[in-house]
């Protein structure tokens, strides 16, 4: 027996679900990073190459998520509600589900006027993301309750002020666009990103809902 086949005997088994659900958030954290930085790139060659980039970041994700449900299945110990558990996994692959949709949207309209909404947008899906991660990080112990919360509540502060970007920047696109198909394009990209924003609250929620049972 190999030494990774001896720790992964002796490692408790419910403690895998802290460390996949933690490689969910790293993988998550770079998605964003590369979709914020994609759309800071002024070069519309590079920018596109990195777009493309996401669809390994989604792919992976699922992989991970595969992972998750395969060690529900097997353990019959978890640390917290097997629901929770599986809620929490489906939440989190919405959020790189919906970076790449955003992204693919841009791509395949050939939107190339990247502007301050889009900007914007992208910031706080970032910042949604890595308060995420910090939320998640200290699940495994949840000793530092506080700081789960604080994340938490930053999420949900994020996807109110995403929502006032998605409503003034609509009432833009409506009072100077004049032509339908790219208002129509840029409308259904904002949407999308917006509900990126969205999904970061859905795994917040479940996040306190999981401290609030077991804390």
């Amino acid at each position: 027996m190999g030494l990774n086949s001896i720790v992964k005997f002796f490692t408790p088994k419910d403690r895998v679900f802290y460390g996949l659900f933690e490689e969910v958030s790293v993988n998550l954290v770079q998605m964003s990073n590369v979709f914020k930085t994609a759309m800071n790139e002024e070069d519309k060659g590079k920018r596109e190459q990195m777009l493309r980039t996401l669809e390994d970041f989604e792919h992976k994700n699922d992989d991970i998520t595969h992972r998750l449900f395969i060690e529900l299945g097997r353990n019959f110990i978890t640390p917290f509600d097997r629901e929770d558990i599986h809620y929490l996994a489906t939440t989190l692959d919405d959020v790189a589900d919906y970076i790449w949709a955003s992204s693919k949207s841009i791509i395949n309209y050939g939107i190339e006027d990247v502007n301050d909404t889009m900007r914007s947008l992208t910031k706080v899906i970032d910042q949604s993301v890595q308060h995420l991660q910090v939320a998640i990080t200290n699940l495994r112990n949840m000793k530092d309750i506080k700081s789960i919360t604080d994340a938490c509540v930053k999420v949900n502060s994020l996807e109110n002020e995403a929502d006032e970007i998605l409503d003034n920047a609509l009432k833009q696109l409506f009072l100077i666009e004049t032509n339908a198909i790219e208002l129509i394009k840029k409308k259904e990209l904002y949407q999308d990103m917006e509900i990126v924003t969205d999904k970061c609250e859905d795994v917040a929620n479940v996040i306190e809902s999981i401290i609030i049972k077991y804390s």
